[in-house]
């Protein structure tokens, strides 16, 4: 049969009016294609795939990650924003990935879109302007973190998923507990009880390496509790500690606070502990994420190192 239309004497003309090999059909039939012809394309063995109701891609191999979320905005219509976990991701996020994976997109609230197939659609009064990465407009990355974990249901997923925001993506926990308040409430209270818990991105950090030291042999025994010498005076409040061989593991300011003042603070309390001969483990967070297995073999040999040595002279404050 002739092909007929801009499409087929135009060479080049569906790559000017795709993206990423995305497609509307009804781009397809402005261009002159029958719509029969469309979607002929379109059945098993045919040159193209439908991807979405109305989205069209020009090729049948296994779509690519960039074009499911091509199709995802084409699909959404004009204004439409990338957000949750795949926006996480092009953020730079690090997550773990959902067992039945969306492209979750904000458009707005008075377009009558529903979602369909991999494509997440939520209408939204709240509408902001986009973020662009690589040409796809994305919602803020604290408004996508918060749509991520509203979804997740498993604790140790939306802690994941909020210590990533904070420590990479540099959003403070009361930023990401102001925008929960905003939006609806549902899927909201995991993530709003672990934000309200961490006051700072050090309680973050924190919390990170209490779940990690969960799964020692020998867990530490208090966190933040203030340490006297025999004399009564103040020698430190490490952020974890073992009471039973005298050991401190500190999570090492040096990523929160640049400030001369807060490193002399550091080196006076790690001079405290070397003259009570209190051992000490310093830990960068960032590490507590990108190299657990490592932290864990280090605080295990510092404890069997500490255990083979007598206790320091120190005691616990008294609790009040």
């Amino acid at each position: 049969m002739r092909r007929t239309g801009r499409w087929a004497q135009e060479p080049g003309v569906l790559a000017q009016h795709s993206n990423h090999q995305v497609i509307r059909a009804m781009t397809l039939k402005s261009l002159g294609m029958a719509s029969k012809v469309v979607y002929q394309r379109c059945l098993p063995g045919g040159p193209w795939r439908r991807l979405l109701p109305g989205v069209i891609l020009l090729h049948n191999n296994d779509p690519t990650p960039d074009q499911l979320v091509h199709a995802a905005l084409v699909y959404a219509g004009p204004d439409s924003l990338v957000t949750g976990e795949e926006a996480c991701r092009r953020y730079g996020l690090r997550l773990t990935p959902s067992r039945e994976p969306k492209v979750h997109v904000l458009i707005p609230h008075q377009r009558k879109r529903i979602s369909s197939g991999f494509a997440l659609v939520e209408r939204t009064e709240r509408l902001a302007e986009p973020w662009l990465r690589e040409g796809v407009p994305l919602a803020p990355i604290v408004r996508a973190t918060t749509d991520c974990v509203r979804r997740i249901q498993a604790v140790g997923l939306a802690q994941e998923a909020l210590i990533e925001a904070i420590q990479r993506g540099r959003c403070s926990p009361a930023a990401l507990l102001e925008e929960l308040n905003r939006g609806t409430q549902r899927g909201t209270a995991i993530p709003r009880r672990l934000l309200t818990e961490w006051s700072d991105i050090r309680s973050v950090a924190e919390a990170e390496a209490l779940r990690l030291a969960k799964s020692l042999p020998t867990p530490p025994t208090h966190q933040n509790q203030a340490l006297h010498d025999q004399a009564g005076s103040y020698s430190g409040r490490p952020d974890f500690w073992w009471d039973d061989v005298g050991l401190a593991w500190e999570i090492d300011s040096v990523e929160f606070h640049f400030r001369s003042a807060d490193y002399a603070r550091t080196l006076q309390r790690n001079t405290r502990y070397a003259a009570l001969g209190i051992a000490v483990v310093q830990t960068l967070p960032s590490r507590l994420r990108t190299e657990p297995q490592e932290v864990l073999e280090e605080l295990k040999a510092a404890y069997r190192a500490a255990a083979a040595r007598p206790r320091p002279p120190v005691r616990l404050a008294a609790a009040s």
